[in-house]
């Protein structure tokens, strides 16, 4: 028989005198109503032991376990990890990609490290070949990024592919939102949207342009690059989780489709992170996708009549 184990994060707390308690991995504590089974057997079962002696209580302890297990707070099988069956290739610079690979590779990615010739194949390949929601790309700098590096892996998206990436500017990392389908907010959408928000345009933009003296730091430490590595870690967890929560309404007939996944989805993708080096603070700003803008029409020559004349006029 398959024995439940109880979820990560719940627990039974056995109160002295009286019935066991479930504390929820919310925090929640909830009445059990054991019936007949004693809370010893129930605790037993939940924890995978087996129970002492089912006897004449086998099929109401059952249901108890069953009960548990409907409402999430017993599982029959270990969980599995969060980005098992997902691909997570990374690049940049080690002292943020070591730490990037390592905390994936525990939460269940298949790691590769990859070149941007190899993005660029990525950002190429014919939709379909099996990458859409299963593979996502890392691109960590310490420093600021280049004028055009990133062009290229912004078509990412497209793919169906994530795209996720961090950078530095001086004593400040940034840590943009993830993207993962057409309309999601893209690096490009990043530099125009803090251009915008700035007087200092031309200034910041010229300090992109690498118009700058030398760089000075400060470089992330072991901590601040921990923290970094976790944070994207997180946003790669979000996708997944909301991928895997698509396909299963899809399989319903009532998929929401990729990247509108009503939990934790929307804030990753439209969430701008700053993390500031010398503190390791962390504040978060909305973004949103910048819209495409229409070419202006071409010119065309109206005539209007003025008096017994013509006169021609262009717009």
């Amino acid at each position: 028989m398959t024995r439940s184990r109880l979820a990560p994060g719940t627990g039974i707390v056995t109160v002295p005198g009286g019935a066991p308690v479930l504390r929820t991995s919310g925090g929640e504590f909830l009445r059990i109503d054991t019936g007949g089974v004693t809370g010893e057997d129930l605790v037993r079962r939940l924890a995978g032991e087996g129970a002492s002696d089912e006897g004449a209580y086998a099929a109401e302890l059952a249901r108890l376990v069953e009960a548990f297990e409907a409402a999430g707070h017993a599982l029959s099988t270990p969980p599995r990890p969060p980005l098992a069956g997902r691909i997570v290739h990374v690049l940049g610079d080690p002292v943020l990609t070591a730490p990037v690979a390592r905390c994936a590779g525990a939460e269940g990615a298949e790691v590769h490290r990859i070149t941007p010739d190899g993005v660029a194949e990525l950002a190429r390949a014919a939709p379909g070949d099996g990458a859409e929601g299963r593979v996502a790309v890392v691109w960590c700098l310490d420093s600021p990024v280049p004028d055009g590096l990133w062009d290229t892996a912004d078509r990412l998206p497209g793919r169906r592919i994530a795209w996720l990436r961090c950078h530095r500017e001086g004593a400040h990392s940034w840590i943009e939102p993830l993207a993962a389908a057409p309309g999601d907010v893209t690096s490009r959408h990043i530099r125009l949207r803090r251009l915008a928000a700035t007087a200092a345009h031309r200034e910041l933009a010229a300090y992109w342009a690498g118009h700058r003296t030398p760089d000075t730091g400060p470089h992330p430490t072991e901590a601040s690059a921990a923290l970094i590595a976790a944070l994207l870690t997180t946003d790669l967890i979000a996708w997944a989780e909301a991928e895997a929560e698509a396909e299963a309404e899809a399989g319903d007939g009532e998929g929401v489709g990729a990247g509108t996944s009503r939990a934790a989805v929307v804030p990753v993708r439209r969430r701008l992170r700053r993390i500031d080096l010398r503190d390791l603070t962390l504040t978060e700003h909305p973004v949103l996708p910048v819209p495409d803008v229409a070419p202006l029409p071409a010119p065309t020559a109206v005539r209007t009549r003025a008096g017994a004349g013509t006169a021609e006029a262009r717009p």
